[in-house]
């Protein structure tokens, strides 16, 4: 038997009813440590937003995938990501939706990575990011492609192991501190 996959179109007129479970999204609401209580008034108005927002998250999505070579009527996963990357008003969810990318360059990209931080030459063949030693060895140049250079300092564990630095803070995290830091301008 088939699937029903004909689209719910949007209310044209205000019902008082929401698509979404209005208990579940007062749950969702109570599991916030920062909200004590929550109308059942203010829970309604959340919900509708949200509904309105996934609406027009559906419609960037279904844009994009008509905006394909070869345009289709489903909405992919990567006409989501496409949509918050190209509309500055879904920017916010761009580290919740990345863009997918290849195994192989991902792969190529840790690799650099990995080894931009033992302090070897290291150079993307697009150009994007490369990372070459000083002379000195205290710090690592990096470009970004249009000419514009940094300089990032490099400490010593940095070229061999940065879990060793991580474990390093994280037991200085754990000690008990006798005071606090001033954080005034003295």
């Amino acid at each position: 038997m088939p699937y029903n996959t004909t689209a719910i179109p949007p209310r044209k007129e205000p019902t008082g009813q929401t698509q979404l479970p209005l208990s579940r999204v007062k749950k969702i609401i109570s599991q916030d440590p920062d909200v004590a209580m929550c109308s059942n008034n203010a829970a309604f108005v959340i919900t509708l937003a949200a509904e309105m927002f996934i609406q027009h998250l559906a419609g960037e999505a279904h844009t994009q995938a008509k905006l394909d070579r070869k345009p289709r009527k489903n909405v992919q996963y990567k006409d989501v990501a496409s949509a918050v990357s190209h509309q500055d008003s879904l920017e916010f969810l761009e580290d919740t939706v990345p863009k997918t990318v290849p195994f192989k360059k991902a792969m190529a990209a840790a690799h650099a990575t990995q080894a931009r931080l033992r302090g070897e030459n290291v150079t993307t063949d697009e150009g994007l990011q490369s990372a070459q030693e000083q002379p000195n060895g205290n710090e690592s140049v990096l470009s970004n492609g249009d000419n514009t250079t940094f300089s990032v300092p490099l400490r010593i564990e940095d070229k061999y192991d940065p879990n060793d630095q991580l474990e390093m803070e994280m037991r200085q995290a754990a000690e008990p501190r006798d005071h606090d830091v001033s954080m005034g301008g003295q």
